[in-house]
């Protein structure tokens, strides 16, 4: 393959045909969309006859022969509309977007195999092509018949269409059969203007460097001249000593010149440092600042497919769907917005499927026909808000209630307790979906749950507001960057930690006479609210210390659930952190997320608050928590047999929980499988109880951590799960499992009688 020279030498003219393909697609795709909502616009006809046309040379200097012919009635298509011959309808706009993908699909086939796939699947390329000599056709005998004509898209499997390209549905699974595989691609497209930005800073930061040899030999001079002092006055003690005052005087002056000298030399010094300090420092945080915004992209770079998919799943649904998007120039950090790709497309998809009702029904409401999602991204508080927004139908709680109870997961009594935010977080379930019945769209139960999980894997938090009939809002807080975060530093047993300051609620300082006690445990008010107190140093597993001061030092902190003050030796201050995750090797290190250096190199913990507020859980529900003022009161200890339930499920949770400790044992929980990991290789208990789906490590992992650990093996380990096929039941107990149970069975004495089996009584 022939290489070419410049920027983009290492490129062959393959490799430079799929960019333009790539860069037009998005550009096609996105004017397409536009199109269809301004059929006349003069500037997007014109916009993309020139785009098929680049798409055509492009092909012809790489003999692509069917993206040439594709892009060629692609380009008479828009030609035609811009003289008026035709008017682009919506049956246009489905076969050209089923065009460019194919484009899309053609360019990325290997160069050495685009003949044979010409060969293999001409009869496509022909379909395609045909395709818009029969909508001329069409178009020329009745614009009346063109307007009515339904999308292929709607029913694309329809046998008695007669057209090609009514019948003919573009198989991409078959035809990207002989697609290569892309590897994982690590580069980083760079600003030009921003690369020569950082360019120009490194070269002033390579000259002011050299300025620190010259800096040194001149404090190298104030050295030897302060020796040459030394002797001097050496001398002139020695003379004054053993003669008369006369050659004493002598050194005097001259010692006295080189000390006026040397305090000369020393201020000018300390102030060419102290300037030449302020400059690299400026230097340094303004390339700092170049380099972190090149792996800064526009938030439109992570929304490229989504209004088309919008677009084709609300025509599949027979809605008319337009999505709004805002802060599309929203700078967001290149592996964040990768990340998000995947629960915004969920978001995307349940709020057109799940939130937008028929149009008959909008119909009846009195609400437009076409109803809106709105996608927007701001900063805010040194964070990425994203949310998304629809018009539709909103929540209908008292169906999500009745679901919940035929589902078994809560009961009657229950459910009338639960506030709106608590039966919204029902949506967030695996394996829960308020459908009952399973679509291509939707049905199974897998969306929602992969949104939280990721966002939690980011850092951040998902909300979800509803208005009965008048829409759903979903909100995502997300951290700017993954690589450098915002932390507060603190001192714990002498060492520092760092506290993610979006992840802190406040810093408090409380005089040691405000702290109270409540049913053996220790609170300072604040507000309205009671926050229990605990030592850092003890979820740390460091001695609790004796604290005499008159003073105590706060950081409060929260999950969804529950609420902390972590009480710390001192505050070091704010700092800017540039995190490196925990080698591999290492695993989950308990209230660990990643490590850090501070400016004297010194390394320190960033804390993980989700971790750490789990442990202060354990330890106050275990009966472990020390007194952050008085250590020396002995702890509280509990005698009775202690049991750990572990599941993602809060209701789940508390169900079980309220059902062993109403017997008399001593419950524990964890709220995912690596949750509950961390408990038992932490403290002691006499069984654990698991569900099989959770996120980051689920029951069958945990039942077999548990059983292949040397100490943790003798441990009695029940299986309780929704899933009661034979195969399952055996997957947990070839795993180790003591008992299985179905969830269903602890709504009656089936879940204590198994307990009884395997630990007995409380009181035995």
């Amino acid at each position: 393959m022939s290489q070419i020279s410049g920027d983009l030498g290492d490129l062959s003219m393959f490799d430079l045909f799929r960019l333009e393909v790539e860069s037009q697609s998005i550009l096609l795709n996105k004017n397409l969309l536009d199109l269809e909502d301004d059929a006349s616009s003069e500037s997007l006809l014109e916009s993309l006859m020139r785009a098929s046309h680049s798409l055509k040379g492009a092909a012809r200097m790489v003999g692509v022969d069917a993206v040439v012919k594709i892009s060629h009635v692609m380009e008479d298509c828009f030609v035609s509309a811009q003289k008026n011959e035709i008017v682009i309808t919506k049956t246009h706009i489905d076969h050209l977007l089923k065009s460019v993908d194919l484009i899309d699909i053609i360019s990325k086939v290997d160069e050495d195999l685009q003949k044979q796939w010409y060969i293999e699947n001409s009869q496509e390329v022909n379909d395609i092509v045909e395709g818009f000599s029969e909508l001329s056709n069409e178009e020329g005998k009745s614009a009346s018949k063109t307007k009515s004509t339904k999308s292929p898209a709607v029913t694309p499997e329809s046998k008695d269409n007669k057209t090609s390209l009514k019948n003919k549905k573009l198989d991409v699974s078959s035809l990207q059969s002989t697609v290569t595989g892309s590897a994982d691609d690590r580069t980083l497209r760079i600003d030009a203007d921003r690369m020569s930005r950082i360019l120009g800073m490194a070269s002033e930061l390579l000259v002011e460097t050299r300025g620190v040899s010259k800096f040194s030999d001149s404090l190298n001079l104030l050295k030897h001249r302060q020796d040459e002092l030394m002797i001097l006055l050496g001398r002139w003690r020695d003379e004054v000593e053993a003669s008369s005052g006369t050659s004493g005087r002598e050194y005097e002056q001259v010692s006295i010149q080189r000390l006026d000298e040397c305090r000369s030399m020393l201020i000018d010094h300390l102030s060419s440092l102290d300037h030449y300090d302020r400059r690299t420092t400026n230097l340094t945080n303004k390339l700092y600042n170049e380099v972190a915004g090149s792996r800064m992209r526009p938030f439109s770079d992570g929304l490229v497919g989504f209004k088309r998919m919008v677009r084709d799943l609300s025509r599949d649904l027979n809605k008319e769907v337009s999505l709004n998007i805002a802060g599309m120039d929203t700078p967001v950090d290149r592996d964040v917005l990768e990340k998000i790709k995947a629960p915004l497309n969920h978001l995307l998809r349940n709020a057109v499927d799940h939130g937008i009702e028929s149009m008959g029904v909008r119909a009846e409401n009195n609400k437009p026909q076409k109803a809106t999602v709105s996608l927007s991204a701001t900063h805010g508080a040194g964070m990425l808000r994203i949310t998304v927004k629809d018009d539709g139908g909103g929540i209908n709680l008292d169906r999500l209630k009745k679901k919940l109870i035929d589902k078994g997961l809560v009961d009657k009594k229950m459910i009338s307790e639960l506030e709106e935010p608590e039966l919204l977080e029902f949506l967030f379930l695996p394996d829960f979906s308020t459908r009952d019945e399973v679509t291509e769209i939707s049905g199974r139960g897998v969306g929602l749950d992969v949104v939280r999980d990721m966002v939690r894997e980011l850092g951040g938090t998902v909300s979800v507001e509803t208005t009965l009939g008048q829409g759903t809002k979903f909100t995502l807080q997300l951290p700017l960057t993954l690589s450098v975060i915002s932390a507060l530093l603190v001192n714990v047993a002498d060492e520092p930690y760092a506290f993610p300051l979006v992840r802190v609620d406040r810093i408090l300082r409380v005089p040691a006479k405000d702290i109270e006690v409540i049913e053996g445990r220790q609170y300072v008010r604040y507000g309205l609210d009671n926050i229990g107190l605990v030592s850092c140093a003890q979820i740390l597993g460091f001695d609790v210390p004796d604290i005499e001061a008159e003073e105590l030092t706060i950081v409060v902190v929260s999950d969804r659930l529950d609420r902390y003050g972590v009480v710390v030796d001192q505050f070091i201050g704010q700092r800017q952190l540039s995190v490196q995750a925990l080698d591999a090797r290492l695993g989950k290190v308990p209230d660990v997320s990643s490590t850090a250096l501070m400016e004297d190199g010194s390394p320190l913990f960033v804390l993980d608050i989700d971790d750490l507020v789990r442990s202060i859980d354990h330890i106050v529900r275990g009966g472990r928590l020390g007194n952050v003022y008085q250590a020396a009161q002995d702890k509280i200890q509990s005698e009775r047999k202690r049991v750990l339930v572990i599941d993602d499920s809060l209701t789940i949770r508390e169900v079980e929980r309220d059902l062993l400790e109403s017997r008399g044992y001593h419950v524990d929980v964890a709220v995912d499988g690596m949750d509950g990991w961390n408990a038992v290789r932490t403290s002691h208990y006499d069984l654990v109880i698991t569900d099989i789906d959770m996120p980051r490590m689920d029951g069958i992992e945990l039942v077999h951590a548990i059983k292949q650990d040397l100490h943790l093996k003798s441990t009695p380990v029940m299986i309780v799960s929704y899933k009661d096929r034979q195969e399952d039941r055996q997957r947990g107990l070839e795993a180790g499992a003591d008992y299985y149970l179905t969830k269903g069975s602890f709504q009656d004495e089936t879940l204590i009688e198994a307990v009884i089996d395997l630990i007995g009584e409380v009181n035995e």
